[in-house]
């Protein structure tokens, strides 16, 4: 899944992941969920939390602390799953907390700061202010790459 075309007002579903805000477009989201039992996967990466049934369909949990370099998640079973599907597949972003769901127009999202962490920053596309906070843009693929499920090869076609 690519990103949305950036003519018109987009769509962001947040989450707050240690406090901070992120989005990802909503076109990429197929399912959010509450606490889950979350079966742990013997010998998988520290970012694989482990993978859930959801409607009789196995879905890997990617816990994305994990992938933006953070300590992982305590109690995964208590986190919120993001639930998005690529080629196919299905996988859970477990997060802190969903927020809402923003419209944004194209021209408020902005580059990612150069302040920002290099991990953060290589699996953002911009950034969007609010009010009282800054919402980094998630790219999902990015995600999946780092994670080890996907490589730039399979993303590019």
């Amino acid at each position: 899944m690519s990103e949305p075309n950036a003519a018109s007002a987009q769509t962001l579903v947040t989450m707050q992941v240690a406090e901070q805000p992120f989005g990802i477009w909503v076109e990429s989201v197929r399912d959010v969920l509450g606490g889950q039992n979350i079966s742990r996967v013997p010998l998988s990466p520290p970012a694989i939390a482990g993978s859930l049934n959801l409607r009789g369909r196995i879905v890997t949990v990617l816990d994305v602390r994990v992938l933006l370099g953070m300590q992982g998640t305590e109690q995964p079973e208590k986190a919120m799953n993001v639930v998005i599907e690529h080629q196919g597949e299905l996988y859970s972003l477990l997060v802190d907390q969903v927020g809402d769901v923003l419209t944004v127009d194209h021209h408020k999202i902005e580059g990612v700061p150069q302040t920002v962490t290099p991990a953060w920053k290589s699996v953002s596309s911009g950034i969007v202010k609010l009010k009282d906070e800054l919402v980094l843009i998630l790219v999902t693929e990015t995600l999946l790459q780092i994670a080890g499920l996907t490589t730039a090869e399979e993303l590019a076609a």
